[in-house]
């Protein structure tokens, strides 16, 4: 197929990640534009990919101008739906956006509405689960050598709308693509909801899936250090136990099995960590992906936003348990209420100890080294 007209919005960090990824997919997508509200930055990105192409700082204009198929666009959760609206007013044909996918549960099923009835292949930026560690864990699970799932467990010492999005993702990728059923959860702290990815500093949901299979996530402070000696940001496992026996992997490289493969012995190891390779290692194959689904309708991406909402819905979920004191259960019929952000900013008490910098809740016991 030929290759597919891209522009892209928002060049920051994350966003020039991107912009590499689809660089290094040269048969696949040809850029016709780029934005952000920087000039300054703009030069700096042409100048740095050795780009010839036109630059704005409004995303309507650029749209309007260059009229791409597809549309990425690295924004803050609040932007998003908004960027989905333009979508559809300059007809493009795909979208690429970073999680969280929204900042309500209304919004986020009107962006998969929008996209659902406009025809637009849209894809939540999940992208973690490309790291070879992660590859090689649903490669155990799908060949049997674990057993039939019985139990996920998903631990993060970044929040939930950090990393836990991610996870949530991973858990119903590791239990190939089950729905989830009910849920009960339970929240506390209000100091990360000042964050520019507002959470509650700690989230426990069990999960219970529609194949049998249970689930068990922890985001923020208190949960396990699996490594003390990494960073916060990459301390974070997903352990999968089966009837045969059980596999973790961690985005920070880590990994090991205990099965028939491994003459049911733990066995361990380290492949590199995301925060190194989040680039050709990571967020290239997840646009070589995303081609292969545009040129083929059959080829549905794995990180498709039918599923990511699915994944912000049970984290909802959990966040619903827990302020209303009962068990959740899945799909949520109504979602006219108030949103879950508003609720725990509100309910959420403070504890002793709790300062308003969310990264004072990691000193003491959770004291971890900082990224430079």
């Amino acid at each position: 197929m030929g290759k597919h007209r891209t522009a892209i919005m928002g060049l920051g960090v994350r966003g020039k990640t991107h912009l590499k990824a689809m660089l290094e997919n040269p048969d696949s997508y040809e850029i016709v534009g780029i934005c952000d509200i920087r000039e300054e930055v703009m030069e700096d990105v042409k100048k740095m990919f050795d780009l010839d192409v036109p630059a704005y700082t409004d995303v309507e204009k650029m749209l309007d101008e260059t009229r791409p198929e597809v549309f990425v666009f690295v924004t803050y959760p609040d932007l998003r739906l908004s960027m989905i609206e333009l979508a559809v007013k300059y007809g493009v044909r795909a979208v690429s956006l970073e999680k969280p996918m929204a900042e309500s549960m209304a919004e986020a099923r009107k962006m998969t509405q929008l996209c659902e009835e406009h025809n637009i292949k849209a894809v939540v930026c999940h992208q973690q689960k490309y790291l070879k560690q992660m590859q090689d864990l649903k490669r155990k699970i799908d060949s049997g050598a674990l057993g039939k799932v019985k139990k996920i467990f998903a631990e993060c010492q970044p929040w939930m709308a950090q990393l836990g999005t991610h996870y949530m993702d991973y858990m119903i990728w590791a239990n190939g693509g089950s729905r989830v059923k009910s849920v009960i959860g339970h929240v506390h702290g209000p100091a990360t909801m000042q964050d520019d990815h507002p959470s509650p500093d700690f989230l426990f949901g069990e999960i219970l899936f529609e194949n049998g299979a249970r689930g068990y996530l922890e985001c923020g402070y208190f949960a396990e250090q699996h490594n003390p000696d990494m960073y916060r940001d990459t301390d974070n496992r997903l352990t999968v136990w089966g009837e045969d026996g059980y596999a973790y992997a961690e985005t920070d490289g880590y990994w090991g099995e205990c099965s028939s493969n491994t003459g049911s012995k733990l066995v361990t190891g380290k492949d590199p960590g995301w925060y190194h390779f989040q680039e050709k290692e990571i967020q290239t194959p997840y646009y070589t992906e995303y081609a292969q689904w545009l040129d083929d309708d059959s080829k549905v991406h794995s990180c498709n936003i039918q599923t990511a909402l699915h994944g912000y819905e049970v984290l909802e979920a959990i966040v619903l348990s827990a302020l209303d004191n009962r068990r959740v259960d899945l799909p949520l019929k109504e979602i006219d209420y108030e949103p879950v952000m508003e609720r725990m900013k509100k309910e959420l008490p403070w504890f002793d100890g709790c300062d308003k910098e969310p990264r004072d809740l990691y000193k003491g016991d959770w004291d971890r080294p900082e990224r430079d």
